[in-house]
């Protein structure tokens, strides 16, 4: 494996066609996977290079009804059963890795070939790096031993020897001695025993031997005991060594995915790809399994990760099918769509509109269908007290061909270029700008809007694009209910209201749909249009107030303004503590306001900025807008 991705081969390399699954390794916890997804009447591919890691030893241990079985054995009658099931196998070496657009993925092989899957399960397994003395590596697997699980039984009543290189090894001393009472402590590089240690060692007939060892010592083809650097020999028949761990991890550091360290008090014993119980990683779609997850589990452990690794990989297929299939079925265009009545009655409450005397709307009004008017219709009163809040904004969408510029959200641009795609849910998509250039970058979509006429443009401005299968519209008042599901990117622009709207509460949700590893985005609107605000003192609209609110505190806001690439101005990093002229919740503000809990989420932007637009007389203008950008941290 590598862990940097090469210039994958054009299509016309890939193999015949996509599949389900693609798995990474054809040892006990790829092979357990493979017939599982199989046996779901998945497409399996199983991509092998035929280096298993316990080939040197003599038999597998402790899996019911195939004890004693090689390891080779094993594996081809494993193979056998997945290719029944419709399993196929290549063998060959993943060089390199890459996310499609459409969520799935490439992967390349040594030979210049390239396969491609809608999900990958890595179960490379681990490489176990030996202490560096002469013999010892020929050796490994034999003689030279690490599990008492697994060879604990064949060196019983037999004189063992542990060599030393770090703080556990009194812990296995100790272990060993169950299967002997001949065990001796080499001390070779580590320091000798003190206190209670020294008094357990003692007490249970284990002798320590100082002095580094120099070579392994073999005699008719087996081991007959070590040599230490001063000359001595110690006798044994087995040697117990402390591999360091390390996962084969190439093609999760070509995804973006690094190994993480596994400690075991506070020495590093070797390396893990991190995942939760099921095997799903950080990378949307990615699973694994196996000794490359868990460096402990035996063959029967890895095998059954295996399975739990493919029935969440067949679960999250099929929770793609579904939304596939409903989305299908639910034509906004079509004569269900255009019959469904709203039944829910609101009230005042509804979202999306602008501030109290506010004539401006989302960001994307900068540059609306009528640059005289760049608020679009939202000048027009508001739904009636008790009234239908769906009726209210079909109304609103339904006075022209179209309220917004069509294009997306300069912040979201900002924030989300350069992400691996992965599912996003894009909360008050209205006519679908958004959702679609989402779905440009490569990311599967689920876009809601309370109006079903704002979701037809936006699904037909999805279509028009070609990318109506990577976005599934939803119509939901978010005030009622919330879409079910976890998504890798959850996004809120603009979500304000001038009459009650739980905002908060629907935020927190929103902070609850974040799968592990993703991302929540939240923007919002920081203050008044500066056509609509007094001069500050230095003369700038932006530092002054709103006509229409009461002013609180000093004149200024008092933010060092710093020019922007794309036009905007930011406003400082963080902002107030307290809420701004307008009454509007800084970034500050709204991450209190989600109540997440310590320590599982990373804080990676709060900041407010200028957002150009179009004034009302025709002449540029600029609102202050804010950005709150957080990580969920992976499990």
């Amino acid at each position: 494996m590598t862990t940097e991705s090469p210039k994958l081969p054009e299509p016309a390399a890939d193999t015949a066609q996509p599949y389900d699954t693609v798995v990474v390794g054809g040892g006990a916890a790829g092979l357990a996977g493979a017939i599982t997804l199989a046996r779901a009447r998945r497409s399996v591919l199983v991509v092998d290079d035929g280096r298993p890691r316990n080939a040197p030893a003599a038999g597998v241990h402790g899996y019911p009804s195939r004890d004693g079985v090689p390891p080779q054995e094993l594996l081809a009658a494993s193979r056998a059963e997945a290719e029944g099931y419709g399993a196929r196998f290549l063998a060959g070496t993943v060089v390199g890795a890459e996310r499609l657009d459409d969520g799935g993925f490439r992967l390349a092989l040594a030979d210049g070939t390239a396969v491609t899957a809608a999900r990958l399960l890595v179960a490379t397994g681990l490489v176990d790096e030996l202490p560096q003395v002469p013999g010892l590596a020929e050796r490994w697997g034999r003689d030279v031993l690490h599990c008492p699980y697994c060879h604990g039984w064949e060196a019983r009543g037999l004189p063992v020897a542990v060599l030393a290189t770090g703080p556990l090894a009194v812990h296995q001393a100790q272990l060993w001695r169950q299967w002997t009472d001949d065990v001796t402590l080499l001390l070779h590089t580590a320091a000798a025993p003190t206190g209670e240690e020294a008094e357990g060692l003692a007490a249970r007939g284990i002798a320590v031997v100082p002095g580094e060892v120099a070579a392994v010592e073999t005699a008719d083809g087996a081991l007959t005991g070590v040599r230490l650097a001063d000359g001595r020999t110690v006798a044994c028949r087995a040697l117990v060594v402390a591999p360091r761990f390390t996962a084969r991890g190439g093609v999760p550091a070509a995804l973006g995915l690094e190994p993480v360290d596994v400690v075991n008090g506070e020495q590093v014993i070797g390396s893990r790809i991190a995942a939760d119980p099921t095997g799903a990683t950080a990378v949307p779609g990615l699973w694994v399994a196996g000794n490359a997850a868990d460096p402990f589990d035996q063959v029967v452990g890895a095998a059954a990760a295996g399975v739990r690794a493919a029935a969440a990989i067949n679960a999250d297929l099929v929770a793609e099918e579904v939304r596939r299939a409903v989305a299908a079925r639910r034509d906004p265009f079509g004569a269900a769509g255009e019959q469904e009545v709203c039944e829910r009655v609101l009230g005042e409450r509804r979202h999306g509109l602008a501030e109290p005397g506010d004539q401006a709307g989302p960001a994307d009004a900068a540059d609306p269908a009528d640059p005289a008017d760049p608020a679009g219709p939202a000048d027009a009163a508001g739904p009636p007290e008790g009234g239908d809040v769906a009726a209210f904004w079909d109304t609103r969408y339904g006075e022209r061909e179209r309220i917004w510029s069509g294009r997306p959200n300069g912040a979201l641009v900002r924030e989300v270029s350069g992400e691996r795609p992965g599912r996003a849910l894009d909360l008050g998509c209205g006519e679908g700008a958004d959702a679609v250039w989402l779905a440009a970058q490569g990311w599967r979509v689920t876009a809601v809007d309370i109006s079903e006429v704002a979701l037809g443009r936006a699904a037909e401005h999805a279509r028009e694009a070609g990318l109506a299968d990577l976005i599934e519209f939803r119509r939901a008042d978010l005030a009622a209910a919330f879409p079910e599901g976890s998504w890798d990117l959850v996004c809120a622009q603009y979500l304000h209201s001038d009459v009650e709207l739980p905002r908060d509460a629907i935020l927190r949700r929103a902070a609850e749909a974040v799968a592990p590893g993703g991302t929540l985005l939240v923007v919002g609107h920081a203050g008044a249009p500066s056509w609509q605000q007094e001069p500050g003192a230095d003369g700038h609209p932006g530092n002054g107030h709103r006509h229409d609110h009461p002013q609180h505190g000093d004149a200024q806001h008092g933010h060092a303004q710093h020019g922007h690439a794309d036009g905007e101005h930011r406003l400082g990093h963080g902002g107030s503590e307290c809420r701004n002229h307008a009454g509007l919740p800084t970034p500050a503000e709204v991450h209190a306001a989600l109540e997440l809990p310590e320590g599982e989420w990373e804080l990676l932007t709060s900041e407010e900025f200028l957002q150009p637009m179009t004034g009302p007389d025709g002449r540029p203008a600029t609102r202050p807008d804010n950005t709150l950008k957080l990580r969920r941290l992976p499990v």
